[in-house]
């Protein structure tokens, strides 16, 4: 089974990284469902998906989740810009 690392640009332009096996299933969790979203993600709705990362187990999924949350934000715009997505940084 296929894992993916994925972070997510929230409405108040912070980013918020997590792992999942179905990554359509928990942006939709993030958006919608109070119950199952991370307590982060609740309060900054919406959120919308800027980088996703295919991973082969969920140990390895662990390891890159814990590896881009120690990043400076800088590196992770980095990150999503690389990976292609439509992300204007506005202060």
């Amino acid at each position: 089974m296929a894992w993916y690392c994925y972070i997510l640009k929230c409405a108040d332009r912070t980013f918020y990284t997590g792992i999942t096996n179905d990554i359509k299933r928990r942006i939709d969790e993030h958006n919608h469902d109070n119950k199952l979203s991370s307590k982060y993600v609740r309060v900054r709705r919406p959120v919308k998906l800027v980088y996703l990362e295919r991973i082969d187990s969920k140990n390895q999924a662990l390891k890159r989740e814990n590896e881009i949350k120690d990043w400076n934000r800088d590196k992770k715009i980095q990150l999503i810009h690389c990976y292609g997505a439509d992300f204007t940084e506005r202060k």
